[in-house]
């Protein structure tokens, strides 16, 4: 690898955060605003499903379009993309339930069957699936398929499991918690593949968020707590906002990002 190539692949392996506990706190957060926020423009500010996707919709491809046009890894504008993503997941799955009255159980294997093949397209193009090695367009194009479609397959299954399956909101987030803590354990003490062991786990973040946002959101007499989903989408967002400014004075997710993990 030349001077140039190795400098262009480093420009671009830092547009994707390290993987650290801040991480994955602002992941579920973000999930979590993603429910909220999308029942917060649909019911409270009567956009409805459609003018909400329409709104969601222009404003990610907006800031997607900024994303893949930056050279460097930039913290408010990633994780701006995260949380639309978010809310654009959660609006799929809903108008395809709502609108157009597809079970959640055919949602929720449609997803999983779209991530396979987003997974399965990804890597034989690129023979890697790990996030430390997105360093072309063409892999973070499938970086954010991937995320979309595991942020639409958590909402769906989410959902089935708090209210096709009757488990309700606060039961759904004690099950996919100890799930991803399932998956923690193992990848520590097994040592489990890494690359597997976090899309597992980000896949499940998204009905965990899901769930707890509903949960909190929800009024008492649905199974929640009665925060109402614009204090629920307040309080995480300026917490997500807090730890964006901090990650971005400290750079506590770029470290470790070095030249030898592109290679």
């Amino acid at each position: 690898m030349n001077t140039l190539t190795r400098d262009r692949a480093m420009q671009m392996l830092n547009k994707v955060p390290e993987v650290t506990l801040y991480f994955w706190i602002i992941k579920i957060m973000a999930t979590t605003v993603g429910e909220t926020g999308a029942d917060f423009l649909n019911v409270n500010l009567n956009f409805g499903l459609t003018g909400t996707s329409i709104v969601m919709g222009a404003l990610l491809g907006v800031f997607l379009f900024l994303q893949m046009r930056a050279r460097k890894y930039v913290p408010w504008l990633y994780w701006v993309n995260v949380v639309l993503i978010s809310v654009a997941g959660t609006l799929i799955t809903d108008n395809l339930v709502d609108n157009f009255g597809v079970a959640l159980e055919t949602t929720t294997i449609a997803f999983a069957l779209a991530l396979s093949a987003t997974f399965a397209l990804w890597y034989a193009s690129e023979k890697t699936l790990s996030i430390h090695s997105i360093f072309t367009s063409k892999r973070e194009l499938f970086y954010w398929a991937a995320i979309l479609f595991t942020f639409a397959l958590g909402t769906a299954a989410g959902d089935l499991a708090a209210e096709g399956l009757q488990l309700g909101y606060s039961y759904s987030t004690l099950i996919f918690g100890a799930l991803i803590a399932l998956v923690t354990f193992v990848y520590y003490v097994f040592k489990a593949n890494a690359v597997l062991a976090f899309w597992i786990a980000y896949i499940l973040t998204r009905p965990l968020g899901a769930s707890f946002g509903d949960f909190l959101s929800q009024p008492v007499a649905n199974g929640g707590i009665g925060l109402g989903a614009v204090m629920t989408s307040m309080i995480f967002l300026s917490t997500i906002l807090s730890l964006v400014v901090y990650l971005t004075i400290t750079r506590r997710d770029v470290l470790g990002q070095t030249a030898t993990e592109v290679a």
